[in-house]
C-alpha cells in the first residue's frame, strides 16, 4: 500500500496532464494488475478525502474503509471495490477540480480512468446488466422510437403510471426518473436541406473558420430536435454557414460509461471518417450536448492517440457558446438583441466544466441587456443513465438536491443548463423550475 502519512511532496501546482488510455494492453484488464492499482489509488483517496462531496463513489469508499475491521483499506472486502466503480459516472470532476495527485504528480492518480478500466473489465467479463446495455444503445432506441406509431406508444408508456411500473419491473428503470420524449420528425429530418452541403463560403476569424457542421447527437436528433434548430438559427443569424454531416452515429459516451470500448471504437470508425472530411475541407464542428463535445475533444483522442483523424476532428470541435464567444472576441458576434432575459439561474454541467472553457454560456447571455446570469457549478447527479437506474435514482436526487435548492432560492425568471438531461433532472427535484436550453434563450433574445 502507498504510505499516505508521508507524501513525497505536496499536491502538484502544475496543470493536470492526461495520459492516453492504454486499453489494448493485456495488463489493462488483467485482474491482479487491476486490483493492485485499485488498492493503490483507493488508499491514496482514503488518506486524502478531498473528494467526499463530489459523487457517491467517494462516500461509498470512505464508508467501506471506516466500517472495516482495521479502519484501513486492507480489511475492506473486494466486493466493495465494485460498488465504488458502479457509482462513478466518469464526470472527471475529481480529476479536474479536486485531486492534488493527478499527473504530473509522481503518484499519478487518474481516478476516472481507473474506474473506466474497472468498467471495461466488468463488461468484458460479462457482468453488464441487460438494462444497461439497452439504455446505452441510444442509436437503436432512437431509430426505433422515431417510427411514427412507435413514437406514440413509447411516449405513452413513458408517461403513464402503468408504463413506468412495467419499465421498473422489467428493466429496473426508476418509476419517478425523468425520461425523454421522442419525436417522429428528427432534427436531421427538419434540417434535411443542410445534409452534406459543403459549398458554403467560409468567414474565418481568429481560431474559427466561420462555417460549422452540426453534429446533432442522439439526444438532439430524436429527443430535443428544437435545440438543434435553435443552434442552426442562432449560428446563421451570426453569419455562420451551417451544414449537417451526411451520416452520424452515437458519439460513444454511453458505451464508454458502460465499459464497452469495442462499441466506442465502432462508433468512432463511423463518425470520424465523415467528420474528418469536413475538418479537412475547412469546416469547424459543434454539437448541442456537452457530453458529446467532450467525447470528441477529449475522450476519443485519449483512447485513440495514434489516430491522426481523431486528433484533427478534436481540434475542429467547439462548444457552441465557446465558438460564438471566440467570434465575439473578434467583433463578429451579432449583439442586436431585441429582448432581455432578466434573471437566469444556470447549472453548469460537469462535462462542460471539465473542458476548461470558462463560463462561456454565462458570458454570452450576459451580453444581452438587462440580463443577469447566476451560475451553479455543482453536479446535477444525472449522468445520462445513472439517475434512471432504480438502484441509483435516490442517490442521484441527493446529489442534485443542493442544485435544486439554489434554483428555488434564486427565484429567477429562467432556469437553464447546457445539458438538457441535467436540467430535467433538477427540475424534477426543484419546487418550481421549468428548464429552457441556453440556445433557446439566446434565440428568444434575438427575436428570431
Amino acid at each position: 500500500m502507498t504510505d499516505t502519512k508521508t507524501p513525497p511532496r505536496e499536491g502538484s501546482l502544475e496543470a493536470p496532464t492526461r495520459h492516453p488510455v492504454d486499453w489494448r494492453s493485456p495488463d489493462f484488464t488483467d485482474e491482479a494488475a487491476l486490483h493492485a492499482e485499485l488498492e493503490r489509488v483507493f488508499d491514496i483517496c482514503h488518506g486524502c478525502r478531498r473528494c467526499f462531496s463530489l459523487c457517491h463513489s467517494f462516500p461509498t469508499l470512505f464508508d467501506a474503509v471506516d466500517e472495516s475491521e482495521t479502519g484501513e483499506l486492507d480489511s475492506v472486502p473486494k466486493a466493495a471495490y465494485w460498488e465504488v466503480v458502479e457509482h462513478c459516472y466518469l464526470c472527471d470532476m475529481c480529476y479536474m477540480t479536486k485531486c492534488p495527485y493527478v499527473p504530473p504528480h509522481e503518484w499519478n492518480v487518474d481516478f476516472p480512468h481507473l474506474m473506466l478500466r474497472a468498467k471495461v473489465k466488468h463488461f468484458e467479463d460479462g457482468h453488464a446488466k441487460r438494462r444497461d446495455k439497452i439504455l446505452t444503445a441510444t442509436d437503436a432506441i432512437g431509430a426505433l422510437a422515431g417510427i411514427p406509431v412507435v413514437t406514440q406508444v413509447v411516449n405513452a408508456v413513458n408517461s403513464s403510471a402503468f408504463g413506468r411500473k412495467l419499465l421498473k419491473t422489467t428493466l429496473g428503470v426508476a418509476d419517478d426518473a425523468p425520461l425523454p420524449k421522442y419525436h417522429t420528425k428528427s432534427a436531421r429530418g427538419r434540417l434535411a436541406d443542410k445534409i452534406g452541403r459543403r459549398e458554403a463560403a467560409a468567414d474565418p476569424v481568429g481560431r474559427t473558420k466561420g462555417r460549422v457542421v452540426i453534429f446533432s447527437t442522439c439526444y438532439g436528433n430524436r429527443n430535443m430536435p428544437g435545440v438543434v434548430e435553435d443552434l442552426n438559427v442562432v449560428f446563421e443569424h451570426n453569419g455562420i454557414a451551417t451544414a449537417l454531416p451526411a451520416r452520424e452515429r452515437c458519439c460513444g459516451m454511453p458505451k464508454l460509461e458502460l465499459g464497452d470500448l469495442k462499441a466506442v471504437e465502432r462508433f468512432k470508425n463511423d463518425n470520424i471518417d465523415e467528420l474528418y472530411g469536413w475538418a479537412r475541407d475547412g469546416w469547424d464542428i459543434t454539437a448541442p450536448i456537452p457530453s458529446c463535445v467532450l467525447m470528441f475533444k477529449q475522450e476519443l483522442p485519449l483512447l485513440f492517440p495514434e489516430d491522426d483523424k481523431v486528433q484533427a476532428v478534436a481540434e475542429a470541435f467547439f462548444d457552441p457558446f465557446e465558438y460564438l464567444m471566440l467570434r465575439h472576441r473578434e467583433g463578429k458576434l451579432n449583439t442586436d438583441f431585441e429582448h432581455s432575459l432578466g434573471t437566469v439561474s444556470y447549472q453548469v454541467p460537469c462535462h462542460l466544466r471539465v473542458q476548461n472553457l470558462g463560463l462561456k454560456t454565462r458570458d454570452l447571455l450576459e451580453l444581452i441587456p438587462d440580463t443577469k446570469v447566476t451560475p451553479i457549478e455543482r453536479c446535477s447527479g444525472h449522468d445520462g443513465t445513472y439517475a434512471v437506474k432504480q438502484e441509483c435514482s435516490q442517490i442521484a436526487k441527493k446529489i442534485g438536491r443542493p442544485v435544486a435548492r439554489q434554483v428555488d432560492a434564486a427565484k429567477a425568471q429562467h432556469f437553464t443548463s447546457d445539458c438538457p438531461m441535467a436540467a430535467e433532472h433538477i427540475a424534477g427535484i426543484a419546487q418550481d423550475a421549468e428548464p429552457t436550453h441556453p440556445l433557446q434563450l439566446l434565440r428568444r433574445s434575438y427575436g428570431i
